[in-house]
C-alpha cells in the first residue's frame, strides 16, 4: 500500500511540523504494521532525535505502545517494536438487508472481535425492527469487551443521497432502514456513516486484494445475489455518481420478457434477469429443483451449487445463467472499459471460479474489449467487511491525528 509522505512547508511552525510527522508515522504503523524506531527513521526520512521525540509523544498520547522487540539482541531502545493501540476504541459495521441485520465489531486495525445477526420477519413492525437492531449492536459491542464504540458504518440497499447522507425512498425497501441509522446516531451519540451495500463490497474487494500485494485500482464488482448491483472503482477511487446511483445496474433494460423496468421497480430490468428470483425461475425452466418455498439468495445459491455438481444435466442452466450475467457485464464494460469484472454476491460466490470462467467466455463473444472476469477475493461477509473498513478508516482519521 502506498503511503503519501506529507512534508512540512518552509513556513510551517514547529507545532504544525510535529503534527504532520505524527500523522505520517501513524499512517505508516497502520499500513505497514509494527515498526522499530529505526524503521520509522528510514521510512519517514526524519532524524534519529526527531523520531525519538515523535515516539515519546505518541506513547504519551496513548496512540502507540511497545508490542515486542526485534533484532538479534532483542533488548534496548533500538530493539523495541511500536504498534497502534488497537483496542483504544472499537468500530462497528452493519449489513442491513430486508430480511436481516448483521453486525461486526472490530478493533482499530480491523480485526474482528465479535459478530451478531438478527433476522427480520416479513411484515415485522418497523419500530420493533429498529429496537432489535439497536439491541444486537449493543450486544455485539458488549461481547467485544466493553471497549468504547467510536464509529459505525452501515451498508444498505438503495440510493444514498450524497447531500443528506440518507437513504432515498425506493421501491420495496423498508422505511426502517433509515430509521435505524438515525436512532443509532441519536442514542449512541457516535459518528455513523451510510453507504450502498454493494459499494462496501467493492471497498472490501479493493482492500483485500491490496493487502495481498495485488494492484486493484480499476474494476467493477458485479453483485449477483438476492438483488443486483455494481460497485465501480476507477483509478483507485470508489465512484458514486452525482446522485449516488452509480452501479444501479438492476435498472438496466435487460429482461427475459422484453418488458422495461420502471423508476420504482426494476423487476423487468436486469434485476429480474439475474437476481435470485430470476435465477430460481431459470432453474425451474430447466427442470432443476429449487429448495424451499421462496426464491431468495439462499435458494438461488443452492441451485447454482447443485447445478455445478450435477454434471451434464446442470450445464444448460449454467450456460444460460452465464449468458445473462455476461449481458450486464458487457453493458458496463462498453461504458467504463474497466478491464476487470469481479463477480460477488451469494449467487456468484456459489458459482465460484467455474461460473466466472463461463461468464468470461460469453463476455468475450459479446464485447471486443479485453476484460478479465474473476470471482471475489473476499471470503464471506464482503458487505460487513467493507463496512468495518469504512468505519475503521474514519475512526483512525479522527483518533490518529494529534494536533501536535
Amino acid at each position: 500500500m502506498t503511503v503519501t509522505r506529507e512534508r512540512p512547508g518552509r513556513g510551517a511552525s514547529p507545532r504544525t511540523a510535529r503534527a504532520i510527522n505524527d500523522r505520517l508515522a501513524l499512517r505508516l504503523l497502520q499500513e505497514e504494521g509494527p515498526l522499530t524506531a529505526g524503521q520509522l527513521k528510514e521510512l519517514t526520512g526524519m532524524s534519529r532525535p526527531s523520531v525519538a521525540d515523535l515516539v515519546e509523544r505518541l506513547q504519551d498520547s496513548g496512540l502507540i505502545e511497545v508490542v515486542g522487540e526485534a533484532g538479534e539482541a532483542r533488548r534496548g531502545p533500538n530493539a523495541r517494536v511500536y504498534g497502534i493501540v488497537a483496542d483504544r476504541a472499537h468500530v462497528a459495521g452493519l449489513d442491513v438487508r430486508i430480511e436481516s441485520i448483521g453486525v461486526e465489531v472490530a478493533d482499530l486495525l480491523g480485526r474482528t472481535v465479535s459478530r451478531a445477526c438478527v433476522p427480520v420477519a416479513e411484515g415485522a413492525d418497523p419500530a420493533g425492527v429498529v429496537e432489535d437492531g439497536l439491541r444486537v449492536l449493543r450486544e455485539a459491542a458488549h461481547a467485544a469487551g466493553g471497549v468504547p464504540l467510536h464509529t459505525a458504518a452501515f451498508g444498505a440497499p438503495g440510493l444514498v443521497d450524497p447531500v443528506t447522507g440518507r437513504l432515498r425512498a425506493s421501491g420495496g425497501l423498508p422505511a426502517w432502514h433509515g430509521d435505524l441509522v438515525d436512532e443509532v446516531r441519536r442514542r449512541l451519540a457516535i459518528p455513523v456513516l451510510l453507504e450502498n451495500e454493494v459499494n462496501l463490497a467493492a471497498v472490501a474487494e479493493q482492500r483485500v486484494r491490496a493487502a495481498a500485494g495485488e494492484v486493484a485500482d480499476t474494476f467493477v464488482l458485479l453483485w449477483i445475489g438476492g438483488g443486483v448491483g455494481a460497485g465501480v472503482v476507477l483509478d483507485g477511487r470508489l465512484r458514486r455518481g452525482i446522485s449516488g446511483g452509480a452501479g444501479e445496474v438492476g435498472f438496466l433494460p435487460l429482461s427475459a420478457t422484453g418488458e422495461l423496468p420502471e423508476a420504482a421497480d426494476c423487476d423487468n430490468g436486469y434485476h429480474g434477469l439475474v437476481g435470485s428470483q430470476g435465477v430460481c425461475r431459470l432453474a425451474a425452466d430447466h427442470g432443476l429443483p429449487v429448495p424451499g418455498t421462496g426464491a431468495d439468495a439462499t435458494a438461488a445459491a443452492a441451485v447454482v451449487r447443485a447445478a455445478l455438481t450435477a454434471g451434464p444435466s446442470g450445464e444448460p442452466f449454467l450456460r444460460e445463467l452465464a449468458l445473462r450475467v455476461a449481458l450486464g457485464a458487457a453493458t458496463v464494460c462498453a461504458v467504463l472499459d474497466p478491464g476487470r469484472v469481479v463477480l460477488a454476491g451469494e449467487v456468484a460466490e456459489a458459482g465460484g471460479a467455474a461460473l466466472a470462467a463461463m461468464v468470461a467466455e460469453r463476455l468475450a463473444g459479446l464485447s471486443p474489449l479485453r476484460t478479465r472476469v474473476e470471482p471475489t477475493a473476499v471470503e464471506g461477509g464482503a458487505i460487513l467487511r467493507g463496512a468495518v473498513i469504512t468505519a475503521m478508516d474514519a475512526a483512525q482519521e479522527a483518533l490518529f491525528a494529534p494536533a501536535g
